[in-house]
């Protein structure tokens, strides 16, 4: 961002960035605690995740507070009314992220208590850690308006949709071969579901970031645009 004459303004953009990074992490742990949740059955850590949903809501309302109070004082034009605009819709994508962690926890909470045999295995930790991974990345270009990596973030979104149809399909396998595990396949397409949203999100994020800097909305436009707005060949 440039600077500005008001040196308040610059330190009050600044400042919600770095709260919404803040956020981006807190949530990010949400999802890391809830896989370990549905991976261990750990009841203790699974309530912990349930519970610390209501914080990223808090952390939500305080943000668009901040962002509209921004917008109201300083009447922000160009670059600075993206980036108040990324921030918000990036902070809308986080507390549904939240919301991702929180089922995923649900979902580990109903397996866990009712442990009697016949779960399916599936690669939920793989889909898990790349859910985890698109986050991550997704935050970090965030962090540093990098617009490259916000593009590999849109890109690597099929692989995750990819490893969703194949955990979907293993599924299918279990309860085709033995009916009992029907309702825990279910409980865990759920899961599935959550992680692959999570992705969703991560890329949402990402498409704000190229949004901020080169000021083109490039949501619905299809990777090999994305790839292309960014200086990349088509992939």
């Amino acid at each position: 961002m440039t600077d500005h004459t008001v040196r308040q303004y610059d330190v009050e953009l600044e400042n919600i960035r770095t709260r919404v990074l803040q956020m981006g992490g807190y949530v990010e742990q949400q999802v890391v605690k809830a896989m370990e949740g549905l991976l261990e059955g750990d009841q203790n850590l699974i309530e912990r995740v349930i519970e610390n949903d209501k914080h990223v809501n808090e952390l939500e309302i305080e943000l668009d507070e901040a962002c509209a109070q921004i917008i109201a004082r300083r009447q922000p034009t160009a670059r600075d009314l993206r980036a108040i605009i990324s921030v918000s819709k990036t902070v809308t994508d986080l507390e549904r992220i939240g919301d991702e962690a929180k089922k995923i926890a649900k979902v580990a909470r109903a397996l866990h208590r009712d442990d009697g045999g016949g779960r399916p295995r599936t690669q939920m930790k793989h889909i898990g850690s790349l859910a985890v991974e698109q986050l991550r990345k997704a935050l970090d270009g965030f962090a540093r308006l990098d617009i490259d990596a916000a593009a590999e973030v849109v890109k690597e979104d099929r692989e995750l949709d990819d490893e969703f149809k194949a955990v979907m399909r293993q599924l299918i396998t279990y309860m085709i071969e033995d009916p009992r595990t029907i309702t825990r396949s279910i409980d865990i397409v759920f899961a599935a579901k959550a992680l692959e949203r999570i992705g969703d999100h991560a890329k949402n994020i990402s498409e704000y970031t190229i949004f901020q800097v080169r000021g083109r909305d490039v949501r619905h436009i299809g990777v090999n645009e994305v790839m292309k707005e960014v200086g990349h060949p088509e992939v």
